[in-house]
């Protein structure tokens, strides 16, 4: 049985309560079903227009708007119907049976527990840096939509990850601001006894006391925890600030508190999952607190609760290079694990590290996560064929003496919660051909349906899309260049670049090295030539944060600035600033062409691409993760032979040349050939194409 646990609102003080109607606003605002079903937008929109397209935080809009102004919108009969009927079907919804529930009636699954290190759930709760918390927000939505019985397991960080400025220099600045708990879409988890729930972690010499949390996503809860309690020592404060950021000793801590303490609150509040999912090695150790809670109930010894558990442990591995793997030096395991091991798990330090080394006698070889995670999983599994193919090789130490290609380890192709990432318009397309409930069990009929769409009706579906695309970059970009300190008329004249009617082709993700940001600009002479056309124009926006840590990437991004700002091509590309879920929203939903150039095969997956397909996007991009399995001539383009190459030059130059060509010899005439009534029907058949063969399949949940 699961506990009563009470969910208390962070309300202030001065927060209306005892207005009529408030509650239905803090409950709507509290649930991040919000966040992709966008029914509630014009109840924010009414009360502070402004400061919602600012923040898309309805919490942060009721906290702030007057009581007057909220008193009054309450007041309007209109408005209060509409609240109240949001409410209904939101109750609605969460009691009524979803795809699972009929389907699954008769299985043993009641529960499980999804760890992940980063939730990308909305800006609005900015605890995600990039495509593993992209993949754990949207398994918690789709889990949400289908009914799956899911909770999320994670950290709250007081800063999370680091927020991007490109300076006068064009160089990335990172700004680390406060993320005020109070002002987050979430609650503190308390007892019945209005105590907040929380737990204490022994570390050596002292204790951590971590705070528990709650998230509404829907009909899913993910929760919590965070070190920022006022028992802690300051130090100790601050193991949850910061996201990815650090020495090795504080992401030590940061993945102990994740995975031993993260399955502690699950016991606390009386949660016994069947299933316990570990989104990457991060949330190792969580495979050492579940075989302790069963050795304190059964009485049986580490080996045998091991063995027992590891049955329903669940790793999904995303590292393509083995240097991805968190590694620890012997000497923090001992510190922080050695005694956890003798008196928790009745077993000698030797005993553990070998749980996390390739040969348990080397005294010197570093603890390594994702060797946990294997060990400790009755299942693993890539996130793509041929990351699976990557992944038993990188995995072949673990299994001497088996042949690589039948090393136990599966591949489920990631995909997207589609209804995250459509347009309105896209939604409403989508609707009207396919119906209501498209997304929310099987996708038999979908391709077929979609197919029916006119010509006509598909290409001023795009075109609307790139209209808006190019409205909001020109907005976005004047503000990204007002706050780096440029001069008021260059601001003001971002708010005029680009053209609605032009080829536009996107590229954002990380820069880093291995994903070749800037192959496109190998030649920029003939870059320049390309986007510059007169007859058939080319913009490009780029975007992307590099790690602070990560100087090449940085570089990177700085070429691109220093290439932007030469008088010839200021108008037809430009950079935007601090890559973020809401930016990732308007480009995927804008953009005609995605662009993706990574080293194979070291992209596991990618799922940036699979984003632009419900919007009538078409991908170019390296055969490599996803797009190796997916691409076929009619719905994009291709890049490379399909083999590894490694990180040669010459071979970057070549793989350069045929991006190029690709873009003049296909896409750019594709694009601009059009009939008589202006539609270019090629370009037209391929992103039916795209959109029947490729958006159909991309939202399947499998647990």
């Amino acid at each position: 049985m699961r506990k009563q646990i009470r969910v208390s609102h962070p309300i202030y003080n001065l927060l209306p309560t005892e207005i009529e109607g408030f509650d239905s606003l803090a409950d709507l605002a509290l649930d991040m079903h919000w966040s992709w079903n966008h029914a509630t937008d014009e109840v924010w929109r009414q009360l502070d227009p402004e400061l919602w397209e600012i923040t898309h935080n309805p919490w942060v809009v009721l906290q702030t708007v007057s009581r007057d102004r909220i008193e009054r919108v309450l007041a309007d009969p209109v408005f209060r119907k509409n609240v109240d009927a949001l409410v209904e079907a939101s109750r609605q919804a969460a009691e009524a049976p979803a795809w699972f529930q009929p389907n699954y009636s008769q299985g043993s699954l009641t529960c499980a527990a999804y760890f992940s290190m980063e939730f990308m759930l909305s800006e609005a709760l900015p605890i995600y840096s990039g495509g593993l918390g992209n993949v754990a927000g949207d398994q918690l939505k789709a889990a949400s939509d289908l009914g799956v019985p899911v909770v999320g397991v994670g950290l709250l960080y007081q800063q999370g990850y680091f927020r991007q400025v490109i300076d006068k220099n064009g160089a990335q600045q990172a700004l680390f601001p406060y993320n005020d708990p109070g002002q987050l879409p979430i609650t503190p988890l308390r007892q019945p006894n209005g105590e907040w729930l929380r737990l204490e972690i022994a570390l050596p010499g002292y204790s951590v006391w971590l705070r528990a949390w709650q998230v509404q996503v829907g009909r899913v809860k993910l929760f919590l925890l965070d070190s920022n309690d006022a028992a802690n020592f300051p130090a100790h404060r601050g193991i949850t600030s910061e996201l990815y950021g650090g020495a090795p000793e504080l992401r030590l801590k940061q993945e102990l508190l994740l995975g031993i303490g993260g399955w502690r609150l699950l016991r606390a509040l009386g949660i016994q999952p069947e299933v316990c999912h570990l989104n990457e090695g991060h949330a190792a150790f969580a495979v050492l607190e579940r075989a302790h809670s069963f050795m304190e109930k059964t009485s049986q010894p580490f080996e045998v609760a091991l063995a027992v558990t590891r049955a329903g442990n669940l790793f999904t591995t995303h590292t393509a290079v083995a240097a991805g793997f968190d590694r620890f030096v012997p000497a923090l395991i001992e510190q922080y694990l050695g005694g956890y091991a003798e008196k928790n798990l009745g077993i000698a330090l030797h005993d553990l590290l070998a749980l996390g080394r390739q040969n348990p006698n080397d005294a010197s070889e570093p603890f390594n996560m994702t060797y946990l995670a294997v060990r400790g999983s009755g299942a693993v599994n890539a996130v793509s064929r041929l990351h699976a193919q990557v992944s038993r090789h990188l995995f072949l130490p673990l299994f001497p003496r088996w042949p690589e290609d039948e090393i136990p380890i599966g591949y489920v192709t990631n995909g997207v919660h589609v209804p995250t990432w459509d347009s309105a318009p896209a939604d409403d397309l989508w609707t009207g051909s396919c119906g209501k409930d498209r997304w929310l069990g099987t996708t038999e009929t979908l391709e077929q349906d979609i197919r029916r769409a006119s010509d006509a009706k598909l290409w001023k579906f795009r075109v609307d899309a790139s209209r808006s695309l190019v409205e909001y970059a020109r907005e976005r970009l004047s503000r990204d260049l007002s706050a780096a300190g440029a001069a008021p008329e260059e601001a003001e004249a971002a708010k005029h670049l680009f053209d609605p009617n032009a080829l536009t082709l996107g590229f954002a993700r990380r820069f880093a090295t291995y994903k070749r940001p800037n192959l496109l600009l190998h030649d920029p002479a003939r870059l320049r030539r390309l986007l510059t056309n007169p007859d058939r124009p080319v913009q490009l926006i780029i975007a992307g944060k590099a790690h602070p840590a990560d100087q090449a990437g940085q570089s990177l991004i700085q070429e691109w600035i220093n290439f932007i700002r030469q008088p010839e091509t200021r108008a037809h590309v430009i950079f935007l600033s601090d890559y973020d879920m809401l930016l990732t929203e308007r480009l995927v939903q804008g953009v005609d062409v995605w662009i993706n150039t990574p080293r194979r095969p070291w992209e596991a997956c990618g799922t940036s691409g699979m984003k632009v397909l419900v919007n009538g996007g078409i991908n170019l991009s390296e055969l490599d993760g996803w797009w190796a399995e997916a691409y076929t001539p009619a719905v994009g383009w291709a890049l490379g032979d399909g083999k590894e190459h490694g990180d040669d030059p010459a071979w970057d130059a070549v793989e350069a040349d045929a991006l190029y060509d690709l873009l003049e010899r296909e896409v750019i005439p594709e694009f601009y050939s059009r009939d008589e009534n202006g539609i270019p029907t090629d370009w037209v058949a391929r992103m039916r194409e795209s959109m029947a063969g490729l958006a159909s399949t991309r939202s399947n949940l499998r647990i």
